[in-house]
């Protein structure tokens, strides 16, 4: 079959079987390749955990030392239990807000009394309970 203006088409039966069997290896070589990536990146999650509980681990390990030490379970026992030996007077300070003074939390406490005054006793109840959520530990 000749051409009557001599060209060859562009489109062969050859380039079809060639383009088919491209598509085709790109289509089942790309689920797998998928499959590899997310693999990789899955391991190196894994990883990372790994590299983190190992982290966790040996801080405990650490800790269970220092636990082993008499001297750092006296110190933990006063410092946590306040604990005392005997002879002692341990004592625990009350005012954990040392930089207040007595007067700016007795001036506070009047100008909470004096606006309550005014409200229904709900009022006052929720305030109150407020105020003592907010408090400085």
């Amino acid at each position: 079959m000749s051409r009557p203006n001599g060209r060859r088409p562009r489109f062969t039966g050859r380039a079809a079987v060639l383009a088919l069997v491209l598509c085709s290896l790109v289509a089942a070589l790309a689920y797998p390749t998928r499959q590899f990536i997310a693999q990789r990146a899955q391991i190196a999650q894994q990883r990372a955990a790994a590299e983190q509980a190992q982290a966790q681990v040996d801080e405990l390990r650490r800790e269970k030392a220092r636990w082993q030490d008499p001297a750092y379970v006296t110190a933990q026992a006063r410092e946590r239990l306040h604990y005392g030996f005997p002879g002692e007077t341990p004592f625990t300070s009350v005012d954990p807000d040392p930089s207040a003074s007595a007067t700016a939390r007795a001036t506070a406490q009047a100008q909470a009394a004096a606006g309550a005054a005014g409200q229904p006793w709900y009022d006052n109840l929720f305030e109150s309970l407020d105020a003592s959520d907010t408090a400085p530990h």
